[in-house]
């Protein structure tokens, strides 16, 4: 048994505290004023100390009743979720999909249109962090789309969404076009992305240059690496994948692009249970996304 009150109780209270009325949320819950004060009081007893201040027409909720509203407002939130979902017509099915922030934000998202277009009866649910989730554990998750390769888990299927191209990259204001880029490189503002495994010394040392040691601008996310590339604060390393609407834009441009080695990797992962592999939903955005990445879909 779950260590909680009954739910007509809790009920009462996220109404009441919602509409800082008894009267209110007794119009709401269809039972009257009374009904719900007593609910209320019975729910104060449960926790041995109070959740409102009673006024004349109106009522107040205490410290601990505005720490529980906070939390009750999310599980109430989540319950409407699950119940929404449950009404959806039987060939609508959700898709609930993790993605790396960045990758959701520059490549992503930009293309979902595409496959809620092609697959209409796919409702998609698009959450995003860093975090490495464990699909063999987080059951509420249908596909991960990771930065870094997941560990290996028993039941989980990966594939590397192909290889990115990792390059400097700037506003093309910062560039002279009478010096070469290997004479400005080392003169230019370095932005670094604190969670890009490839870092400013393995692309120095790729192309035989020395790293300059003064202190550089950082950021957490490619993201905002990007946009601050392109607003002229300096060079970010960074996918030309992540970076691609700039690009054609003409508000970034590569640095170097026939004078430097760009450095190649497998940056992305798609992960899937075995199980749901051909699950239409997961099989449809499996495809879709390989199609997107010129990768051809797996068939085992």
């Amino acid at each position: 048994m779950r260590r909680i009150p009954k739910f007509s109780l809790l009920h009462a209270f996220e109404a009441a505290a919602r509409t800082e009325s008894f009267s209110m949320a007794s119009d709401e819950l269809c039972i009257t004023p009374s009904a719900v004060s007593h609910q209320i009081r019975e729910l104060e007893s449960y926790f041995g100390r109070k959740l409102f201040v009673r006024q004349n027409r109106r009522v107040e909720l205490t410290s601990e009743g505005r720490r529980l509203l906070e939390s009750l407002s999310r599980v109430f939130e989540t319950i409407e979720t699950a119940c929404d979902e449950v009404r959806l017509a039987p060939q609508e099915q959700i898709l609930a999909i993790y993605c790396a922030a960045s990758f959701a934000v520059k490549w992503l998202g930009p293309r979902l249109p595409e496959f809620v277009k092609a697959c209409p009866d796919i409702t998609l649910r698009l959450t995003s962090g860093a975090e490495q989730i464990d699909l063999s554990r987080t059951k509420e998750l249908d596909v991960v789309i990771s930065y870094n390769e997941p560990p290996a888990r028993k039941g989980v299927v990966s594939h590397a969404l192909g290889q990115e191209k990792i390059v400097p990259m700037c506003a093309p204001l910062l560039l002279s076009p009478e010096r070469t880029a290997r004479q400005q490189m080392p003169e230019l503002v370095l932005i670094e992305s604190q969670l890009n495994r490839v870092k400013w010394s393995n692309w120095f040392a790729l192309n035989g240059l020395a790293l300059p040691t003064r202190p550089r601008p950082s950021f957490d996310r490619a993201a905002m690496s990007i946009s601050a590339a392109a607003d002229g604060m300096g060079v970010a390393l960074e996918s030309t994948r992540l970076a691609e609407r700039e690009i054609n834009r003409g508000d970034l441009v590569v640095v170097g692009v026939d004078e430097f080695e760009p450095i190649l990797q497998e940056t992305h992962f798609l992960s899937y249970r075995a199980v749901e592999k051909n699950l239409e939903k997961v099989r449809a955005f499996r495809e879709w996304l390989l199609s997107q990445t010129d990768i051809a879909p797996a068939t085992h």
